[in-house]
């Protein structure tokens, strides 16, 4: 791969970073903003409670899901189970209203109804999630996705979630929502500068969006080179690895990969 080649994929692979800029910004004020509500009730010598720090969270969401058109399309705070007084178990998440088809906004925004009681057959233990699992191992923030969110909407989406710590506890994490749909509108772009196909793909090589519109979201991107390509990435987190006329480049710190192929 020729060094003009390899700057130019990096390019592109940065450009496709700072969409997610803005989003890992808002995560990570969010999360110094929960920490520091933790703090204060520690300093008051009180318990923490949902019934604080629910307005407080809503006061943090509720812009971001207001912004015509914007990215964001759920967010809000998940407690450890346990942390808090009045509710063991606590989901506190608000989502923008979209319409059906064009998954365009409607205008308002709705707390999710969740179910908090472990003996319902509806309940659902979030810490088995990867977006919870993942920060909760490596004190990071984190990209899951896409997945079905069937928590949440029953859309494709890709959230990212970042973990409240307190004397050196995980309380929980904050996190915000992103329907692929709306993630596609602002990479796909992006990709048209692409020589070739370009592809996005998660960790798991699964497509996030492509210049190709026989390539699903969601689906896994196969291939023997694609294969090749990815493991050569991961196996020594280089800037780039090629197998054949495939080339992969790390998206930055998103965990996202950009697939070239010729």
């Amino acid at each position: 791969m020729t060094g003009t080649v390899a700057e130019h994929d990096e390019r592109i692979a940065a450009r496709i970073e700072s969409t997610f800029a803005p989003l890992f910004a808002l995560v990570d004020t969010w999360r110094r903003g929960v920490e520091e509500e933790f703090r204060s009730f520690a300093a008051l010598g009180v318990a923490p409670a949902a019934a604080t720090l629910d307005p407080f969270m809503d006061a943090l969401a509720r812009p971001a899901l207001t912004v015509p058109a914007g990215l964001v399309t759920g967010a809000g705070f998940v407690a450890t189970p346990g942390v808090l007084a009045d509710a063991p178990w606590h989901l506190a998440w608000w989502l923008r209203e979209i319409h059906g088809l064009d998954r365009g906004d409607r205008g308002s925004v709705r707390r999710l109804d969740t179910v908090d009681d472990p003996d319902s057959d509806q309940f659902r233990d979030y810490r088995q999630l990867e977006w919870w699992r993942v920060p909760e191992r490596t004190g990071e923030r984190h990209v899951t996705g896409p997945y079905v969110d069937y928590l949440c909407t029953d859309d494709y989406t890709v959230t990212v979630t970042a973990p409240v710590e307190q004397a050196g506890r995980m309380v929980g994490v904050v996190g915000i929502d992103v329907h692929v749909s709306r993630l596609e509108r602002a990479i796909l772009p992006i990709l048209r500068d692409v020589t070739g196909t370009g592809t996005v793909v998660n960790a798991s090589g699964r497509v996030v969006a492509s210049s190709d519109s026989h390539r699903v979201t969601g689906t896994l991107l196969r291939g023997d080179e694609v294969r090749q390509a990815l493991d050569a990435l991961r196996a020594d987190g280089a800037v780039g690895a090629v197998a054949g006329g495939t080339r992969a480049v790390p998206c930055g710190g998103t965990t996202l990969v950009l697939v070239l192929q010729d």
